[in-house]
């Protein structure tokens, strides 16, 4: 491990470093020579000081620089690509998002005209574009019907997020009832499906095209 680089000062300026050194490093922003001098005991040579403090952390990981007429750390340059981290955006799901999701996971596999059926309103396009970008949503085949509609299914991702071993983790009538979820006595054929998510394509679904993810009205 380097030695610190030893600061080179008079014997009345010993404290006065330190003090500096104390201050700026707490500061949540840079801190001037008045803001130091104010704070400091004694009448110490605030600028010398900071001469002295720059020069002894120069070859450090952090530095002490001059930023907006004030003075405090910043990691070195050469260092910075140590500091940096990708992390993923996590987006706030909208109330229609969230509908939408909820529907695919119990009804899967499902089409969006299905999922209109149960939401009673149309599902945007953008709708699904973000749910397919969350990667908790996936294209599964074609519907064996006219027009033969894309399905969606969730993904494992989905699972994971959730933390759910498999869908059928999803809470059924009796489980929203005891969240208090549900409030009041649900309408007469009221019920939640049992959620399935067959990792193989049903009798009633065909394999996507490999354009399909390309297409319009896969979304």
């Amino acid at each position: 491990m380097a030695e610190p680089v030893p600061l080179h000062a008079g014997e009345e300026d010993v404290e006065a470093l330190r003090q500096i050194e104390a201050l700026i490093f707490a500061a949540a922003r840079p801190l001037s020579e008045k803001d130091l001098r104010a704070r400091l005991s004694g009448e110490p040579d605030v600028a010398r000081c900071l001469a002295t403090l720059k020069a002894a952390f120069r070859n450090r990981g952090i530095n002490l620089v001059e930023v907006a007429e004030g003075w405090t750390f910043r990691t070195a340059p050469d260092l910075a690509p140590l500091m940096s981290e990708e992390r993923a955006a996590t987006k706030k799901l909208s109330a229609a998002a969230l509908e939408t999701l909820s529907i695919i996971a119990y009804h899967q596999p499902v089409t969006r005209a299905e999922i209109e059926e149960v939401r009673g309103v149309a599902v945007a396009k953008g709708t699904l574009d973000i749910l397919l970008d969350t990667g908790w949503v996936r294209l599964r085949g074609r519907r064996r019907a006219p027009g033969r509609p894309v399905t969606f299914g969730t993904t494992p991702e989905f699972l994971s997020h959730f933390g759910l071993a498999t869908v059928a983790d999803l809470p059924g009538l009796d489980d929203l009832k005891g969240a208090g979820l549900l409030e009041g006595t649900p309408p007469d054929g009221f019920s939640v499906p049992s959620p399935n998510m067959p990792d193989s394509l049903t009798e009633d679904e065909d394999p996507l095209d490999d354009d399909d993810s390309d297409t319009d009205d896969a979304r």
